[in-house]
């Protein structure tokens, strides 16, 4: 099985990297292209036997799974390059999020599916949002998530949560790097408590919290429920997070859908632009 990479930036490097760390894949069975060739140079330097290419059309002629890496405004122009030089076995697959599945449908004649990664597959952790297309096939699904499942959890979703679940998923850690910054931020300036020690325990606290709501087994009512004494410092503390933090979450939530339908909108015009080229 060959693996193909359009998009070798921040997101796309990583997988590349992921997906070797853990040894799902071995660079001899990468071919990768971006906008910047020494961009994909410097990882062919990096692992001996990835095959860093000058044209995207090359990285469809020899893989048989195609990740697209590129911004969403970036996908036209890319997929009017490539899309003569897919046939039906490929499997074509966005981790660009506000990318419909339908647009990809419309213009290429291959398989097609929306896998959208986390920041912390570079970990080999945390899930990747999975969509598939109308022409994939039961085995595809398990090839596409034997792969995905080398750097973090595959999780089925309806594409019309896309947004909200990656506000979680791929957000999530940036959201939660700043919270924690402040509370490292208070603690110090309030308490004398080092900033480095405050991260540091906040980081050690998120992996914990983590593992004990996953493979620990404790939802997150009986979390709070084991740590929390009535009448004590911890019950104290949630007072003021009940307080303060009830309209933050639906306004996060509002504020990114809003965003997303922008997005939408403009790549709509976008797509439909391409595909009136077509007929």
């Amino acid at each position: 099985m060959r693996i193909g990479f359009i998009g070798t930036g921040s997101m796309g490097s990583l997988l590349i990297e992921s997906f070797l760390r853990s040894g799902a894949l071995q660079p001899r069975q990468i071919t990768a292209s971006s906008r910047t060739l020494a961009k994909t140079e410097r990882l062919s330097a990096k692992y001996p036997g990835l095959q860093a290419v000058s044209s995207n059309v090359r990285t469809v002629l020899q893989s048989d799974i195609i990740f697209l890496c590129v911004k969403p405004l970036e996908f036209h122009l890319v997929l009017s390059e490539i899309k003569e030089s897919l046939n039906p076995e490929q499997i074509v697959v966005s981790i660009t999020s506000p990318v419909q599945i339908s647009h990809l449908e419309g213009i290429l004649p291959c398989k097609v599916a929306k896998v959208v990664p986390s920041i912390t597959h570079a970990v080999l952790s945390g899930a990747s949002l999975c969509m598939y297309g109308q022409r994939i096939l039961p085995e595809d699904r398990l090839l596409l998530e034997q792969l995905i499942s080398s750097v973090g959890t595959p999780v089925l979703i309806d594409e019309a949560h896309v947004r909200a679940a990656s506000d979680i998923s791929s957000c999530g850690p940036a959201f939660l790097a700043f919270i924690l910054g402040l509370w490292a931020d208070s603690a110090a300036e309030l308490t004398g408590l080092q900033r480095t020690t405050a991260v540091h325990l906040g980081a050690e606290m998120l992996l914990g919290t983590g593992r004990l709501l996953t493979e620990g087994g404790f939802s997150l009512e009986q979390l709070r429920q084991r740590v929390v004494v009535p009448g004590g410092v911890t019950a104290e503390g949630l007072s003021v997070l009940k307080q303060h933090l009830i309209s933050v979450f639906p306004e996060l939530i509002q504020t990114t859908a809003h965003k997303h339908e922008h997005d939408l909108a403009k790549l709509d015009a976008s797509f439909s632009q391409l595909e009136e080229r077509d007929d």
